[in-house]
Formats: C-alpha cells, sequence, structure tokens
C-alpha cells in the first residue's frame, strides 16, 4: 500500500508541468490497474491486513476513489481547453485523492480523523475556486460550517476513548464497550452529517450545485460514502448503546427518505435534483448501518460503491447538457432527444440503474438493505415501499423531463457528444454494472 502512495505523492510534481493534464489521467489509470491487481489472499482480504489495514471495506472505496478521480480529470477538459488554472486543479485532485487514500486505510482513530476532516479542504478549494455562480462561496461555507460544527465533538470524542483505555486502533476497540450517551452522539453525529442524514443535508444540495463538474462528482463518489464508512468502523465499540437508540437515526433517515424523494419533484435544476436523490438513498444506507445486522452492513457498503459510480455519472451527465446550453433548468433543457439521440441512451442507462433496475450493484445494494430492515421491523415495509417507488418515480421524471417534450428554440447552434464523452460515461456505467458478477468479495466479509 506504500508503493501507492508514493506513486501519488510522486505525481504532484507532474501536475506542474506544461501539457501534461491527459498524462497525470494515464498515470492514475496505472495505479488503478497496479492496485486492482494486488495478489490478495482471501484470509487477507476478510481480516485486518498488515497492508496498511486495508481490509475488504478500505479496498473497494479505495478503488472507488482513484476511479472517480481518473473520471474527474477526463470530465474536466474544459478548463484544459480555456487553460483555467489548470496545474492548480490538478494538484487539487491528487492531493484530495492522497487525503481520501490515507482515510480509508488507517486504522488508528486520530489520524482518521485527521484526513477525514483534510480531504474537505481540497473539496471547498474545488467549489471556491471552480464553481461558476457567485453563490459559491456561500455554498463554500454551508459545507464548512455543516461539517466542522460536529467534527470537534468528535475529536473530543476520540481524546475520550484513548483517555478511558489506552489505545486508538480501530480493530482492539471490539473487546470494549462503551455505554455512554454523551460519547456516543457525538462520535457519531459527524459521519451523519456527512452522509447527509435528514435535517442536516441542507449543505448538499447547496454544495451541488454551485460546485463545477468535478467536485460534484467527488462529493456524490466518495465524500458522502466518508460517512458512512467512519459509521462502519467505529460501531464497534457502540453496539450495546447503538441497539437502545437506533431507533431514533432509522425512524428519521427513513421518514426524512420519503419526504426527500417528494422533494425531487419540485426540482427545477438538475443537479439539485440528483443531489436531493443522493439524499435520499444515502437514508436507506443510514438505516441498514444503525440496525448493525450482517446485511445491513454488506447492502451499506454494495449501495454506497453503486450509488457512488451513478450518481457521479448522472453529474457528467448533467455538465455535457450544461457545458451546450449553460443551463441547468429542466425547462430549458427540454427534447434532447431531437439532438443528442445517442447522449439519451445514456441517460436511460444510468437513471435505470439509479432506481435499482438489474443489474446494477444498486439492486443489490437495496435488496439487502430492506432485508435487513425487515427483519428489525416489519413496519419499516410501508416507508421502504414509497422510497423505491418514488425512487422509480423521479428518476423517470428527470428522464422524460429532460428527454422528450417540445424543445428550446434557441438552441440550434449545437454539437453532439464526443467520444470523450462516451467514454467517461462508459466508464461509470460498466463498473456499476458488471461488478454485481463478482458480489461474492462484497457479500462474504466474516
Amino acid at each position: 500500500m506504500m508503493k501507492f502512495l508514493f506513486m501519488m505523492i510522486f505525481m504532484i510534481p507532474f501536475c506542474f508541468m506544461k501539457n501534461m493534464f491527459w498524462m497525470v489521467q494515464m498515470m492514475l489509470f496505472l495505479l488503478m490497474f497496479l492496485f486492482m491487481n494486488l495478489s490478495l489472499s482471501l484470509n487477507l482480504f476478510c481480516n485486518l491486513s498488515y497492508m496498511m489495514s486495508c481490509d475488504v471495506m478500505s479496498y473497494g472505496l479505495i478503488m472507488l476513489s482513484i476511479w472517480i478521480s481518473i473520471l474527474m480529470i477526463m470530465a474536466s477538459e474544459n478548463l484544459y481547453k480555456m487553460d483555467f488554472y489548470v496545474n492548480f486543479f490538478l494538484f487539487n485532485i491528487i492531493f484530495l485523492l492522497i487525503m481520501l487514500f490515507m482515510t480509508f486505510s488507517t486504522m488508528n482513530m486520530f489520524m482518521f480523523y485527521l484526513f477525514f476532516e483534510g480531504s474537505l479542504i481540497p473539496t471547498l478549494l474545488l467549489i471556491i475556486g471552480w464553481g461558476y455562480q457567485p453563490e459559491r462561496i456561500q455554498a463554500g461555507m454551508y459545507l464548512l460550517f455543516y461539517t466542522l460544527f460536529v467534527s470537534l465533538p468528535l475529536l473530543m470524542g476520540i481524546f475520550y476513548v484513548f483517555n478511558e483505555i489506552q489505545c486508538m486502533m480501530i480493530y482492539f476497540l471490539k473487546f470494549f464497550n462503551l455505554n455512554i450517551y454523551m460519547l456516543y452522539f457525538s462520535m457519531i453525529l459527524a459521519f451523519l452529517v456527512k452522509m447527509p442524514m435528514y435535517f442536516v443535508h441542507l449543505w448538499l444540495p447547496k454544495a451541488h450545485v454551485e460546485a463545477p463538474v468535478s467536485g460534484s462528482m467527488i462529493l456524490a463518489g466518495i465524500m458522502l460514502k466518508l460517512g458512512g464508512y467512519g459509521l462502519l468502523r467505529l460501531m464497534i465499540f457502540l453496539q450495546e448503546i447503538n441497539l437502545k437508540l437506533n431507533y431514533i437515526s432509522i425512524i428519521i433517515s427513513l421518514i426524512g427518505g420519503f419526504y426527500i424523494s417528494l422533494k425531487c419533484f419540485s426540482q427545477v435544476d438538475i443537479k439539485s435534483l440528483i443531489a436531493y436523490s443522493s439524499v435520499a438513498h444515502m437514508s436507506i444506507v443510514i438505516s441498514g448501518i444503525m440496525v448493525m445486522n450482517y446485511w445491513g452492513f454488506i447492502g451499506s457498503y454494495i449501495l454506497m460503491i453503486g450509488h457512488g459510480l451513478c450518481s457521479s455519472g448522472m453529474f457528467c451527465l448533467a455538465n455535457i447538457s450544461y457545458e451546450r446550453l449553460h443551463s441547468r433548468s429542466l425547462y430549458i433543457n427540454k427534447g434532447m432527444m431531437n439532438f443528442m439521440p445517442s447522449m439519451s441512451l445514456w441517460w436511460f442507462l444510468l437513471m435505470s440503474s439509479n432506481m435499482a433496475a438489474p443489474p446494477s450493484l444498486n439492486l443489490m445494494g437495496e435488496i439487502s438493505l430492506i432485508n435487513s430492515l425487515m427483519s428489525w421491523s416489519w413496519i419499516c415495509m410501508l416507508m421502504l415501499m414509497l422510497i423505491s417507488f418514488f425512487s422509480a418515480g423521479y428518476s423517470l421524471y428527470l428522464y422524460s423531463f429532460i428527454q422528450h417534450g417540445k424543445y428550446y428554440s434557441g438552441i440550434y447552434s449545437y454539437y453532439s457528444g464526443v467520444s470523450r464523452e462516451y467514454l467517461m460515461l462508459m466508464l461509470h456505467w460498466l463498473p456499476l454494472n458488471i461488478l454485481i458478477l463478482k458480489i461474492d468479495y462484497s457479500m462474504i466479509w466474516f
């Protein structure tokens, strides 16, 4: 694992050389290829390994981080064309990737906290530096204060745990059981805001709408997964108290998920709609983790990977329309099928994955999560039914609204998709639907 870290660190000088935009991307492709071909014995793979503590959970999420970073560079060709601070942009992406890599491959709680919060800075720079509207500064402040306000209690909680048991290794915490209400809420709240849970989700649509395409992709693809990863890791020593208090998070998440699914129908901004759909998906993930059974854990993990690829792809599609029409309004982006018929196939494929149609990872994840929530209480069925139904509803609503209808008369100066964009969408969609063939790696952990 150290070799990958060094490779990323030594890529930083490349970022500041001239005409190295695609070279950095190729280097990341090489990194991804090397990472995929790690000769992991399954024995190491299921338990905590010597490879900078990289187990199944870390492995999948690191792979997703590298993949999304490659696609971020691919989606941002416009910056390269305009030469809009490209070197700093590349440096930002590599720095963010190093931060995420370290977050997912550390077992020390304090180091985890450090990199968890450190990944916020490059994201903030992406939004403020390369965003589109002047409101991006307000969106950056929302992002910063929502996450920083709840991360201090997490730090205090980590120090308290260290003071109590003289140990910061997450792996050894399974021998302890800290049954303290204040500790539970302080440890868990930071991750729930990052997910984001309903009631603390307002920063997400704001950040997405103001962020450039690369910012949206990394926010939807990886940043939301940090919260889920943190919960899955730290649930080890909060088990007993979580079984007493989990109904709070589950009720808020399920009812909030249903409400947000309805809210999607009233959006007029494409990016805003996709951002709200992320909140609806993540609400099911939170519920699955909180139930704390095996189906819930693996389901939340699979849905996090699936949602990362699917949501990122949808933001790419929104950006492809935005680059041509300079508007993200649903009313202007109508009748796209007349202009870009081949692109409407990709819209359809990614929308169908978003509403958990087979053979996407989202389907597998949602089935597992529904299974886990039903085993906890049959009353969840009502909310799950509504969320699943409206999830399909807003996906179809977005697709039919954009692709069909009478197109806006001012868009005749127009060109169809280029091969780079089709490749980018293919690289989102293919892993999302092919990985289900190797689902056993995600399903067999312990």
